[in-house]
């Protein structure tokens, strides 16, 4: 998948700047899809150039002029396009899971020390998606919420990002367990 469909998906909520929309792939898009804000203004550009997006200046006193970008016809079908491709299985690709199946004695602390940051990050990322899902919600269930809102694919991605940091949260919190009791790293 291109950087491309995730911005696209993403400007399906509205028009943004490339500054709103890092920070809301970090609130939202990031728990499927990863990008630096290098990558996404290089993206927006391309996408631009490609008829794909339409951005327009926003003057601003004392600030610098804002670029906002919408998505346009020919960008949503694209998406469109992309949607109708069958899906690729995923695959995962996690630095952490390679310094675990190469953990010897001596790389336990380190190992260990790594995995307490990652799960660290991952709580934190928890509790931006629970506050995210409370804001979204706004007081309504569930249920009221997806019979009302006029799209629930960005719910629907957000309730899956939740369940992934909480099975992160489990098998981290299992696996400093074991890596405690085997190797006696713990402080």
């Amino acid at each position: 998948m291109a950087l491309r469909n995730a911005v696209l998906a993403a400007l399906l909520e509205g028009e943004a700047s490339g500054y709103d929309m890092a920070k809301g792939f970090d609130a939202s898009v990031a728990n499927f899809w990863m990008a630096t804000p290098q990558q996404l203004y290089k993206e927006l550009e391309r996408m631009a150039t490609e008829g794909l997006i339409e951005t327009r200046v926003v003057q601003q006193e004392r600030r610098p002029n804002k670029r906002l970008h919408s998505i346009t016809p020919a960008g949503r079908a694209a998406l469109r396009e992309f949607i109708a491709e069958p899906a690729k299985p995923t695959a995962i690709r996690d630095e952490m899971m390679v310094k675990v199946q190469g953990m010897e004695t001596e790389d336990a602390p380190t190992v260990r020390a790594a995995m307490v940051e990652k799960l660290e990050w991952s709580k934190a990322k928890l509790a931006r998606y629970e506050r995210l899902r409370t804001r979204l919600l706004n007081g309504r269930s569930e249920q009221a919420y997806l019979e009302e809102t006029e799209r629930v694919g960005p719910y629907l991605t957000l309730l899956r990002g939740i369940s992934f940091e909480q099975e992160n949260i489990r098998w981290a919190e299992l696996a400093l367990s074991v890596i405690d009791r085997r190797f006696a790293t713990h402080p």
